[in-house]
């Protein structure tokens, strides 16, 4: 018996791409997603999270992300990851990379509220 083709919707390829990512993130931070101890764990979150943020890109581009989101984004990690959030995902890509983000950073041992990402209007 022949199973049928498994046929991934956008959003189901943004779920596997993002269990993909993470996967891979949590062999690599695994050890670091620990209670803080006497580093400065602000400045630990915001590199875990531009670690993230690197492979991901390297990993699928920046093809269909917006200058907006970008600078936005940007912004955020320039800021040492204290800025609130404002990175609004407004195309499919966007959406699909602040997914990633989201699981990454949770794998990498960032809380929910560290993310960036919020559509105020």
């Amino acid at each position: 018996m022949t199973m049928p083709p498994i046929q991934l919707r956008p959003a189901g390829l943004a779920l596997l791409l993002a269990a993909i990512v993470a996967g891979n993130l949590a062999l690599g931070t695994a050890a670091l997603a620990q209670a803080p101890g006497s580093e400065n764990w602000p400045a630990v979150k915001c590199e875990r999270y531009r670690k993230a943020y690197d492979e991901a890109t390297r990993r699928f581009g920046t093809k269909g992300l917006g200058p907006e989101f970008l600078a936005r984004h940007d912004a955020f990690m320039a800021s040492g990851c204290q800025t609130p959030p404002d990175v609004c995902p407004r195309s499919t890509e966007e959406l699909n990379l602040a997914n990633i983000m989201v699981m990454a950073g949770m794998n990498a041992g960032l809380s929910s509220t560290f993310m960036p990402f919020a559509c105020r209007k």
